[in-house]
């Protein structure tokens, strides 16, 4: 069976920097892992993707080009391109929406400090819960898996909780888990925020990432047993390798 797309519209290619037949692979990269091209399945011929890309046939060859040097794809004389296989998930960073999630360390990420600030002052905000308290500190924190950083976060902690955090506490847990086991601190309340956008300067090199890149922007804020906000930790994932797993009931 020949799978037939269908676009209501030219593409515009415009909005990028990035060469077209790039823009192109990725399309059909995606509709592989969509499964609209299914495994197995014939893909429409260069011309018919040609006439509905809006482009040139030389650079619907060179995006093909693209999807055979990985092996997604296989060309047949005479017979057609065919899908060989969906692409591998490079989703490896899962990130809990619920309690227990949240708390889950990752064993296999490592933790570098970049920033460690005493005494910061925090001015109320739109988004706050509780009360703030009278100091944090502010300790920005970058996360590495696979030899890969993938969430610079900025966490501040009620400077008063300080010499009961461990150094080596604050370099190994979770922002969450990190303030739910201080001696004495009882959690009542805790939120979460999540919104996606895309990298700025800062982030992009913070993360290896090229500028405008997608991003997932992570606000979590925790509550004591007092109402004191003793957590506000903003994160910023990666957003090529991070899926958030949404326990629903």
């Amino acid at each position: 069976m020949i799978v037939r797309s269908v676009s209501s519209k030219p593409l515009d290619f415009k909005r990028s920097g990035i060469s077209r037949y790039h823009q192109l692979a990725t399309l059909f990269r995606r509709r592989i892992e969509a499964g609209q091209w299914q495994v197995g399945a014939q893909i429409p011929t260069v011309d018919e993707l040609a006439t509905e890309c809006g482009v040139a046939r030389a650079t619907i060859r060179q995006a093909l080009d693209l999807l055979e040097d990985d092996q997604l794809i296989e060309r047949y004389r005479a017979r057609g391109t065919f899908v060989r296989k969906r692409p591998a998930e490079n989703l490896w960073c899962a990130v809990g929406t619920d309690w227990s999630g949240l708390l889950r360390p990752s064993y296999d990420a490592t933790i570098e400090i970049l920033h460690d600030e005493p005494d910061r002052v925090l001015h109320a905000f739109e988004e706050q819960i509780g009360t703030l308290a009278p100091a944090y500190r502010h300790v920005r924190r970058r996360h590495w898996r696979h030899g890969q950083p993938f969430l610079l976060a900025d966490l501040h902690i009620d400077e008063r909780l300080r010499d009961r955090i461990a150094q080596r506490d604050l370099e190994s847990k979770t922002a969450l888990r990190l303030i739910s086991e201080v001696e004495g601190v009882e959690i009542a309340d805790a939120r979460q925020t999540l919104t996606i956008g895309t990298a700025d300067i800062e982030t992009s090199e913070a993360l290896g990432i090229s500028l405008d890149s997608p991003v997932a922007f992570v606000h979590r804020q925790a509550l004591d047993q007092d109402g004191v906000l003793v957590l506000d930790a903003k994160g910023i994932y990666r957003g090529d390798v991070v899926k958030f797993d949404v326990k629903l009931r």
